[in-house]
């Protein structure tokens, strides 16, 4: 069982053909390697190698989904101005 003190992160990857894929996990650099070894989402195993662009820490695990779903509903600019405001800080 997991510690109380798990964190947990909503990230994107982009994908070879420069498409985005959003998730969530406890260890985005854990899940990048998952993906590009073909043991991620469906959706990424055809279009590897993926790369991480983008990580955002979440208090919990239902934030991070909500997160996850939220940034799912973003378009392809908006996403683009999100990576790029974690770059400036």
């Amino acid at each position: 069982m997991k510690s109380a003190s798990a964190q947990f992160f909503c990230y994107i990857i982009e994908c070879a053909d420069g498409t985005f894929y959003t998730g969530w996990s406890t260890d985005p650099e854990r899940r990048a390697r998952q993906h590009n070894a073909g043991r991620g989402a469906r959706y990424t195993r055809t279009r590897l190698p993926v790369r991480l662009v983008y990580v955002e820490e979440c208090p919990d695990r239902a934030s991070a989904m909500r997160r996850e779903i939220q940034i799912k509903q973003m378009g392809r600019a908006a996403k683009k101005k999100l990576m790029k405001q974690q770059l400036s800080r």
